[in-house]
């Protein structure tokens, strides 16, 4: 594993996404109606300024302005090889090999839970999720308030009913940004998953969390069925411009280098008993190609039901908060007239 220096490091962090973008990746460009903005041709919902170049992920609720965090965040590089990507611009700073030591992996451990989830049941409620949802989750013991931040902890559970994975939400955000983290030593394979009051022969699978607490809002808390997060997806980049529109890879198959998400490969072994796969992602480009991966990986298999948002660019938390808008215009009181 290559070693960089402190010089390398600065050399890579002055380079602007836009700079990046603009030099090496134009054709991913298309200019936006807003004054200054630009969108990418393979992600609906990225924003991007051309002359400040802070770029806003908005399904992901990410942003930065480096090219060093649009190749990691975005594109999915991890940290080594994208610094190794913008350093090619400086060939004469030269990577000295150098293989460091492997770091225990830090046991799991849940952060402290706060006496009560005024907070959190406050936050998701202004989020469109409703509160019989809160509570069925919180009786199951897989959303919590902790201390002393107040994030919402989304807890999953093995087998047995322990713990094993926890994922953070800040509900306080600051400058647009949230705090979002897998608290340290979580298993990717036990992923926050609602299940059902009862049997059930179908898991519906979601990008994020909330997409999941606000879809079971949306279907008016219903149990009825396991509802599994994913923890995220991965999606290459569409090299053809026309079909990254219509959201799907070449042949409509999987790649060979982009693997099964990791909870749901687990879940499906641990579940026998599912007959029936259904996918909420969410319906940007991303979105979109992680649907019809899962399709075709597990479609010989299970009954594929396909139910991303019906509108372009959003996920299903945008829509629990469009329905909680409507309702409260629906309730508000006609204004009198003189």
């Amino acid at each position: 594993m290559p070693w960089y220096g402190e010089a390398q490091l600065e050399t890579v962090r002055s380079v602007t996404a836009m700079e990046y973008l603009q030099k090496h990746q134009p054709y991913r460009l298309k200019k936006s109606s807003a004054r200054n903005e630009w969108e990418l041709t393979d992600h609906d919902s990225f924003k991007i300024n051309g002359i400040t170049s802070k770029w806003h992920w908005k399904s992901r609720d990410i942003g930065g302005t480096s090219a060093l965090n649009f190749l990691i965040h975005v594109d999915g590089m991890d940290f080594q090889e994208a610094v190794g990507l913008l350093l090619q611009e400086n060939p004469s700073l030269a990577c000295i090999p150098f293989q460091p030591e492997e770091r225990p992996r830090k046991p799991f451990v849940l952060p402290e839970p706060f006496w009560n989830c005024s907070r959190v049941q406050r936050y998701l409620n202004n989020r469109g999720i409703s509160s019989d949802v809160i509570r069925y989750c919180r009786r199951l013991g897989i959303l919590y308030e902790s201390t002393p931040y107040h994030n919402a902890v989304f807890v999953g559970m093995d087998e047995a009913r322990k713990p094993r994975y926890a994922f953070l939400r800040g509900i306080y955000d600051k400058d647009g940004k949230s705090f979002r983290i897998e608290q340290a030593g979580s298993e990717k394979n036990y992923a926050f998953c609602v299940p059902p009051n009862g049997k059930s022969n179908r898991v519906t699978v979601y990008e994020a969390c909330i997409d999941a607490l606000a879809h079971m809002t949306l279907e008016e808390g219903r149990t009825d069925k396991y509802r599994l997060a994913l923890g995220g997806i991965s999606a290459p980049q569409e090299r053809s411009a026309g079909k990254e529109k219509q959201g799907i890879s070449e042949d409509k198959t999987p790649r060979k280098h982009v693997k099964n998400p990791p909870a749901l490969v687990h879940f499906l072994k641990n579940h026998p008993e599912i007959e029936e796969i259904e996918i909420c992602t969410d319906n940007d480009f991303a979105g979109r190609w992680a649907c019809e991966h899962i399709k075709s990986a597990y479609g010989n298999d299970y009954r594929i039901i396909e139910n991303l948002p019906q509108i372009e660019g959003a996920d299903y938390g945008d829509l629990a908060v469009q329905e909680m808008e409507r309702n409260k215009s629906i309730s508000r009181p006609p204004s009198q007239g003189r």
